[in-house]
């Protein structure tokens, strides 16, 4: 008798909403943190029928009913399980298998068990060595200089993974953990891609450990934070996808931050897990992050569940503007509101919250301001607005992105919002909103027939720095350069402050189009801004993928590391020479210029380059293959 895997029952009720769908029968009014209406399945007068989107389940306080959206399309339409699984596929265009009842099911079920216990009890023994090693103790000086104590670190459960990789696989061979499921788990790798036999490395190495959980806390990832500064590799390193982590549905901490979400009705969305960690030790605790990818529709489909307002609490920088655009174009498009709270420059939340105090957080994200009025006060403050050209572009990014927002009511609002910043009528913004939505296919086919143009004339390509071209065309041709790369995302973040085109090369990593599927290259391809694809097909055009990605990817991040060291060194050197520098200000620049020229040394004594020549031409010693990317003119 055929049956439908667990798996897939699970991957059928992720991607149904369960208000949607009742909301397809029964007309919800929502009702606190919940929804509700007259029940379908008996008569009433007064509603005692409520929907949680939290929990995913419906429940009638009258007749008894209730449970998860497939049990309301088999009770609904009196359907047996199975179909009503298949009906609720069909509606989310999700693609489910079938199978005869057999052992290796069973097997797949015992063996993501088994991977569960193993995060648990790593989790768990790191955490033990983090607390009472002596080996430790610069771990436990790292948490100590970020004003972490014992108490935070058992709250959530922080661990260090040991320079020495053979402590930690002596502690799985004695809880019985093989080789395979050490791989599987993400936390090992084989010496050798595709050779079982070649033996295995620890991913992890001298690295204090976060442990990641899925949305009812068990351990499904881990997330190492670098203790020694090493160039050569990304301050935080994460476990790979496996078949408990997807980064794309998980958001770090919302294990914990559920209830506060639905309290607050508002969920707050920060950078990086100690952002994270400190809202939660200040008592801020709807605070979530992305874990290693960019915000996408996953994402905001999950948020959606407990919450119709998102807060952006990202670094007062150019990539913190490009992250909070990106963000914002991902959760309007499932109906979310979207605010931004506004940073001091230099100040993160964790900085901000050990110099200032939780109340004085609390009233920055008081003063969260709606996108497009931080988006445009952000234009006026920098001189964006003082040209008809600047207002001209403002009007039409925006215009761009109010098309997106699904909510009619929320677009009619900040259309007037945007209309006062530009000085315009809310009629002509319309027009043009109306035209981007009525007209996204015309626009498709004049790109294509001329690269170059689009609906309202010449598109210029996205400024891209060499290295970055590169690092794009490897993450597209590459499968084992792409995971690499997405491994180290936080890194890549860091950098788009110094290196033109880090945020395509990011939105490229967070969609992660299989490089072995010319179909799934170009399906990504048709989806980005013509502005963004007319970069790559210039930038990009190199003939097939390198004979060793992974070397490559390797080597283009330590050039990439390199640029960024010696452009931070020449704004260091020139923010040194402006006038009137208080005494405290000079000694921060000067340690910071004394920390940039030993991290180049370093860097020095395993890549060669010239000091007389500009910083950004470095010269590697480089196989052939790679020089025909390196000697290419520099990007505009």
């Amino acid at each position: 008798m055929a049956t439908i895997p667990k798996e897939s029952i699970e991957q059928v009720l992720s991607a149904t909403d369960i208000v949607d769908l009742i909301n397809s029968y029964v007309p919800l009014k929502r009702a606190g943190a919940q929804f509700r209406a007259n029940c379908p399945f008996h008569n009433e007068k007064s509603p005692s029928f409520y929907v949680n989107p939290a929990r995913q389940s419906f429940k009638c306080f009258g007749c008894g009913k209730g449970g998860d959206a497939i049990s309301f399309v088999r009770d609904y339409e009196n359907l047996p399980f199975m179909e009503a699984v298949r009906r609720l596929a069909q509606r989310s265009g999700v693609q489910i298998r079938e199978e005869e009842a057999d052992p290796e099911a069973d097997q797949r079920r015992k063996s993501k068990g088994r991977l569960l216990d193993l995060h648990r009890e790593a989790a768990q023994f790191m955490h033990e060595l983090v607390m009472k090693s002596p080996e430790a103790g610069h771990a436990r000086a790292y948490l100590k200089s970020r004003g972490f104590g014992r108490e935070m670190a058992e709250r959530w459960t922080i661990g260090w993974m040991p320079e020495n990789a053979q402590v930690f696989l002596d502690w799985a061979r004695s809880r019985k953990f093989t080789g395979r499921e050490l791989v599987d788990s993400g936390m090992c790798y084989l010496r050798e891609e595709s050779n079982p036999r070649s033996g295995i490395r620890v991913r992890f190495r001298d690295r204090l450990m976060f442990p990641i959980r899925n949305e009812i806390g068990d351990v499904i990832g881990f997330s190492g934070r670098q203790l020694r500064e090493d160039p050569n590799s990304g301050k935080y390193v994460n476990s790979p996808e496996t078949a408990l982590f997807v980064k794309s549905r998980v958001l770090f901490a919302l294990d914990r931050a559920k209830k506060a979400i639905l309290k607050e009705k508002a969920a707050l969305l920060c950078e990086g897990q100690l952002d994270v960690i400190a809202c939660h030790e200040s008592g801020i605790e709807h605070a979530i992050a992305t874990q290693g990818t960019a915000l996408n529709r996953e994402h905001a489909k999950l948020l959606r569940r407990y919450t119709q307002n998102v807060l952006l609490c990202y670094d007062a920088d150019k990539a913190g503007l490009a992250a909070s655009e990106r963000g914002f174009r991902e959760l309007v498009q499932d109906g979310l509101s979207v605010r931004v709270v506004t940073m001091p420059a230099g100040e993160d939340p964790d900085s901000f919250l050990k110099a200032q105090g939780a109340e004085a957080f609390r009233e920055l994200l008081a003063g969260a301001r709606e996108f497009f009025d931080f988006k445009l006060e952000h234009a006026r403050a920098t001189g964006v607005l003082d040209s008809a050209a600047g207002r001209a572009s403002a009007l039409t990014e925006c215009a761009e992105m109010l098309a997106l927002v699904s909510d009619f009511a929320a677009r009619e609002n900040q259309i007037n919002v945007v209309a006062t910043h530009l000085q315009t009528s809310a009629t002509s913004l319309r027009e043009a909103i109306a035209k981007l939505k009525a007209k996204p296919q015309r626009a498709a086919r004049v790109t294509a027939a001329d690269p170059a143009a689009g609906p309202e004339g010449p598109v210029e390509p996205t400024p891209m720095h060499r290295i970055v071209a590169f690092l794009c065309h490897l993450a597209l041709t590459s499968a084992p350069a792409q995971h690499l790369l997405g491994e180290q995302f936080e890194t890549l973040h860091e950098a788009a402050r110094w290196l033109e085109g880090i945020p395509l090369l990011e939105s490229i990593l967070a969609a992660a189009p299989d490089p072995g599927s010319a179909a799934a290259v170009n399906a990504f391809l048709g989806t980005l801004p013509d502005a963004d694809r007319l970069a790559l097909e210039r930038e990009t055009a190199l003939e097939g993928a390198p004979m060793d990605g992974m070397q490559a990817a390797e080597h283009s991040l330590a050039l990439l590391s390199g640029v960024v060291l010696q452009r931070r060194d020449a704004a260091v050197k020139a923010a040194l020479k402006e006038p009137g520098l208080s005494p405290e200000r000079m000694v921060e620049l000067l340690e910071e210029a004394k920390e940039i020229r030993n991290l180049l040394r370093g860097m020095g004594q395993r890549i060669e380059f010239d000091d007389e020549l500009p910083a950004s031409t470095f010269k590697p010693k480089v196989p052939e293959w790679k020089k025909k990317w390196r000697d290419r003119p520099e990007s505009p």
